[in-house]
């Protein structure tokens, strides 16, 4: 599995603008509504939120990332989001939150969304991956920075 195949260009977000925890993932679950319509944000948001209730997904390192179960999903679904100033996600270092690689899967889904979850955590884990998502420029180039990375997994 590549990021990529999970991840359209259209669920990039440059500058997250959530100044807490809930308004980031309401940010994250609009854009995920808007990019299908038959996604609705407020279930997205639940999902994430009772999630995040079981333990946070912030890892460490400013990297948090979100997933949760939806029904109806047919299929993993990604987005990523970087938030320049950093927000408090209860991060397990304590420090802020930059980097948001959000998984949505379907209820069914068993080992793939573990394949997901350990694809992302190896791109996320190279600190040069990681200085260069924070500064990049717009969401084109953040893509490329993702895809790059991605081929050499």
């Amino acid at each position: 599995m590549r990021l990529l195949d999970i991840l359209p260009p259209e669920l990039i977000i440059a500058e997250l603008r959530g100044e807490d925890k809930t308004s980031v993932l309401h940010e994250l679950a609009e854009a995920f509504a808007r990019y299908d319509p038959r996604l609705d944000a407020a279930e997205i948001v639940r999902v994430l939120q009772e999630r995040e209730q079981g333990g946070t997904t912030a890892i460490g390192d400013g990297i948090a990332i979100p997933h949760g179960r939806l029904p109806g999903l047919d299929r993993i679904v990604a987005a990523f989001g970087r938030h320049p100033r950093g927000v408090d996600f209860q991060s397990i270092d304590g420090r802020p939150t930059h980097l948001f690689f959000v998984l949505l899967l379907p209820e069914e889904s068993v080992g793939i969304h573990l394949k997901a979850l350990a694809r992302v955590s190896r791109l996320l884990k190279d600190a040069s991956v990681r200085q260069k998502l924070i500064s990049g420029r717009d969401p084109a180039e953040l893509y490329r920075i993702i895809r790059e990375a991605d081929e050499t997994l």
